[in-house]
């Protein structure tokens, strides 16, 4: 095994065991492979979405910063970690985005008849089309 290898493997396993300095220590060594990550994650997604590749990466490590003492066997079956909870983000993301569309969560508001307009001036109407 090469000595980047075991090093990783190493992080990896103080990581499993609750050490969340090692997290630290692990993301400069693979946050090249995490950042292509989300460039394929991110791929799919639109244009207009919120998070770029790095903002994704950044949101995954915090969230795999909650998640310590998740046990992991190795480097590939940390990226599908990985990959799994940039997933998870995006969807997280969509379903916001879906929900302020429709209101947010926003109390509906009953009309009322006595509200109504009940008088329209036809003029100011038509002067409006024109």
């Amino acid at each position: 095994m090469p000595p980047y290898d075991a090093q990783v493997t190493l992080l990896l396993r103080r990581w499993s065991g609750g050490d969340a300095d090692a997290l630290t220590q692990l993301l400069p060594l693979l946050y090249g492979s995490l950042h292509e990550l989300a460039h394929h994650r991110m791929r799919g997604e639109a244009d207009a979405h919120s998070l770029n590749t790095t903002g994704l990466v950044h949101e995954a490590y915090l969230k795999l910063v909650d998640g310590a003492g998740v046990s992991v066997q190795d480097r590939q079956h940390f990226l599908a970690i990985a990959a799994r909870v940039m997933r998870n983000v995006l969807v997280d993301h969509a379903r916001a985005r879906q929900a302020a569309k429709r209101g947010g969560g926003a109390a509906p508001v009953e009309l009322k008849e006595d509200l109504w307009v009940k008088q329209i001036d036809l003029d100011a109407v038509q002067e409006l089309d024109e």
